[in-house]
Parts: structure tokens; sequence; C-alpha cells
């Protein structure tokens, strides 16, 4: 490696133009999902989140944010990620074929009050994709975080946000600066209520 630093630079600079592409494209649709969770909570609905590998990081993060606090000191609010349990997931992928790891929780799980956030970052993945189509019939409103084109899960959800780009590290970048901003429109929304 003859330019460690160089190539650091080039990290952080193209992590800096899509996050200004996010910035000019995407602020609406973010303002839409923290009302759509902040709707679902005060119907005494709950987040439901997904994903696989990086995604599936990224959905354990967005419901520990919501069942521990944000920024603000608050109390506990619903939020379940189903990649935490690993019997479930097992056993689902063991009986049913891995495809199935998220409708099958989804269809014991979800009800119409909830909002379900199912992250891919290619859009492309299976199980995710089954486990959005799950949460609507079940009647949830159902939001996809991906980028790229937004593949088939932007197709099968009520709404879609897609990060504006095709590299997997960009997008995994704009999600997780997007559930922050999620979480704090949630905390400015309890604030309100107290």
């Amino acid at each position: 490696m003859s330019d460690p630093a160089g190539r650091v630079t080039a990290i952080l600079d193209d992590h800096l133009a899509t996050i200004r592409r996010a910035r000019e494209t995407l602020v609406t649709t973010v303002a839409e999902l923290g009302g759509d969770l902040c709707a679902a909570l005060g119907r005494g609905g709950k987040l439901v989140v997904f994903g696989n590998g990086g995604s599936a990081a990224d959905a354990q993060h967005f419901a520990a944010e919501l069942t521990s606090h944000f920024l603000a000191e608050r109390g506990p609010l619903p939020g379940i990620a189903l990649t935490v349990d690993a019997s479930a997931l097992t056993a689902i992928a063991n009986d049913y074929g891995y495809a199935e790891v998220f409708a099958r929780q989804v269809t014991a799980l979800v009800g119409r009050d909830d909002l379900v956030v199912a992250i891919s970052t290619s859009g492309r993945a299976e199980s995710v994709i089954r486990g959005a189509q799950a949460a609507r019939a079940r009647g949830a409103r159902t939001w996809a975080l991906t980028g790229g084109t937004g593949g088939g899960l932007a197709e099968v959800a009520d709404r879609s946000l897609v990060a504006p780009s095709g590299e997997t590290a960009r997008i995994q970048e704009v999600h997780i600066t997007v559930i922050h901003a999620v979480c704090a429109i949630v905390d400015d929304w309890v604030a309100a209520r107290v």
C-alpha cells in the first residue's frame, strides 16, 4: 500500500459526495419516514425492522435507538429487529429455507398498526423482499431502505428510500444517517407530546 492517506481521503471524499446527493434528494422522504414512525408509535404500534449482513446491524441499531434512547432522555419505545433471535432465524431457515426467515416472523409478530422497515443495500435480498410482502399482507405500512435502483424491494414496499449510490459501503452510510435523522424526529415528537 503506497498511499494509505490518499486512499482514506478518496473514501471520505466519496462519502461526502454521496451524503450531499442524499441531502439534495432524500430530505422530504426521510421526513416522511420519520412521520410514519411517529404515527405508528402514536397509535400503539411498533417498529419492526430487518435485513441481512450489514443491513442486519443497521436494523439492530435502529431498534436499539428506540428501546434505549437517541439524543434525548425519554422512555423506551417499541422497536424490534427480527435479526436478533438466533433460534428463530436458524429454525425457520432449517425448516422452511432462508428466504422465509423474515416473512414467518413478520406473519407472527406484525399488526396493521406497526411500521415495518426492510433494509437491503441491493434491494434484491429474497428474504427481505418476502418479509416486506408479508408485512403488507398483514396490513402494516412498509418502507424499503435500499440503494442503486431499489431492486425488487422498492417495488413491493409502500414507500422506498433509495440511497443515491451503487456501492454497498456508501449505501450503508446513507442508511445509518437516515436512521439517526428518523430517531431525532422521534425524539422531537416525544418531547412535543409531554
